[in-house]
């Protein structure tokens, strides 16, 4: 297995990507700490999985700490982080949108980036190294309109990873971002701006050259490599999984 031994964080693994990674990660051999504010969800796929189940906002600083001492406490340790947790609100003119969701995109998809990189990264150090990985966007590679602002939070994700690479290499804890296309999640319908139907999804899917969404299986796959000893070379990428979108 591509994991045995591995000790992974991932948040926003109650449902949609982090889940499939969570899933994946365990089947791979990993020991997996599968962290979400809904707690009962998380539950539901710890107790799957064989993992711990941690609570807690990734937005909050004593949260992500808790998240990564109840995963050394549980297991003994910590290699892998997948920063998977996000938030967007409806695709809408950018100037409509208002400064709660404005700060609430930022502080669920940069400010947790920060908290987990303080809290994680001397775990990681400890251990000899590890692998630290976003789940970004193609929004942060080729922007959408409508999305202006979440577009932004991608971008930072991208660039807080080529930045960290290159800091914590001398650490050997490898930085690097997945960045999905538009998927089949529960954020489907508010990326989109409009009811998730088969015709509305035409429209995005005539971007997408090989012709589907991606799924968590897609995404899980990347993370799986990423943090597997085969990427060991591998840090400050940001890894399309779209497609062909950015292409």
């Amino acid at each position: 297995m591509r994991l045995q031994g591995k000790i992974a964080l991932v948040t926003g693994a109650a449902s949609g990507f982090g889940e499939g990674i969570a899933r994946m990660y365990a089947a791979e051999g990993a020991k997996v700490a599968v962290c979400d504010i809904n707690l009962d969800g998380a539950k539901r796929v710890a107790g799957e999985v064989g993992g711990t189940a941690l609570g807690g906002d990734v937005a909050k600083a004593a949260d992500i700490q808790a998240m990564v001492d109840g995963t050394v406490a549980a297991f003994g340790g910590l290699d892998v982080v997948v920063n998977n947790a996000g938030w967007t609100y409806r695709n809408q003119p950018s100037l409509d949108v208002t400064e709660d969701d404005f700060d609430r995109v930022f502080a669920i998809n940069v400010k947790s980036i920060f908290l987990m990189a303080k809290s994680a990264h001397p775990e990681l150090k400890r251990r000899g190294g590890g692998s630290f990985i976003t789940v970004s966007s193609t929004a942060g590679l080729r922007p959408r309109p409508g999305l202006t602002w979440y577009n932004g939070t991608k971008g930072a994700a991208n660039v807080f990873t080529q930045a960290l690479a290159q800091e914590w290499a001398k650490d050997n804890v490898r930085v690097n971002a997945v960045c999905p296309v538009i998927g089949g999640t529960g954020l489907t319908s508010a990326f989109m701006g409009v009811e998730d139907t088969p015709e509305n999804r035409q429209r995005f899917l005539a971007t997408i050259p090989l012709g589907r969404f991606s799924t968590p299986a897609d995404i899980a796959n990347a993370c799986v490599w990423l943090a597997e000893d085969r990427s060991s070379f591998i840090t400050g990428v940001l890894l399309p999984v779209d497609g062909g979108r950015c292409a």
